[in-house]
């Protein structure tokens, strides 16, 4: 476990020993809530094979949608970028917010004042019982990192994003880098 303190806006690094967990294996999570109750996060590095208009059909404009976990995967959530714009959004911070008034963002987004960089959308998130998150940065499950980026991490974070974070954390990680999401296909 790192020296940080978890708190909501930092980041979970999956280590590298989750394998075959379809969720979490290679995942990056912004921690968008923790208190004591629990905390709440989404998935920033899984795209699904479907986009926002898929689901929302009166949404001409394609924006990705992510995995963001395991919990409510039937229920759409979004981060953002633009509180002035969207009404009873909750802060995680700097600058970095979650939900607020879905009908207001249909509209930004129909208005084309809504752009793939000040949003990102997820079925689902992952949840944590009070100190179960706790207890998996202990028994070393995730890395905890600050979240460097700020509110750019909507447009910073892709498919390869765990890569470049074991690349950064260097030594026995930049191993791990390289290897196949699937051992046996080594």
């Amino acid at each position: 476990m790192t020296n940080i303190n978890l708190q909501k806006g930092h980041l979970l690094i999956a280590e590298p020993s989750i394998i075959g967990d379809l969720s979490f294996n290679r995942s990056i999570i912004l921690i968008a809530d923790h208190n004591p109750e629990g905390s709440i996060g989404f998935i920033l590095n899984k795209p699904l094979d479907f986009t926002l208009q898929d689901l929302i059909p009166e949404i001409e404009i394609p924006f990705e949608v992510y995995n963001g976990g395991p919990v409510e995967q039937d229920n759409l959530y979004y981060i953002h970028k633009t509180p002035e714009l969207i009404p009873n959004s909750i802060e995680i911070s700097d600058g970095l917010y979650w939900g607020g008034d879905f009908q207001k963002v249909t509209e930004l987004i129909k208005k084309d004042q809504l752009k793939g960089e000040d949003i990102r959308f997820f079925l689902g998130y992952s949840g944590w019982e009070t100190n179960q998150l706790t207890s998996e940065l202990r028994s070393n499950t995730w890395i905890l990192s600050e979240n460097m980026h700020r509110k750019r991490i909507i447009e910073k974070v892709n498919t390869s994003f765990w890569k470049e974070k074991m690349l950064e954390l260097g030594g026995d990680y930049s191993i791990w880098s390289n290897a196949p999401e699937n051992p046996t296909y080594n």
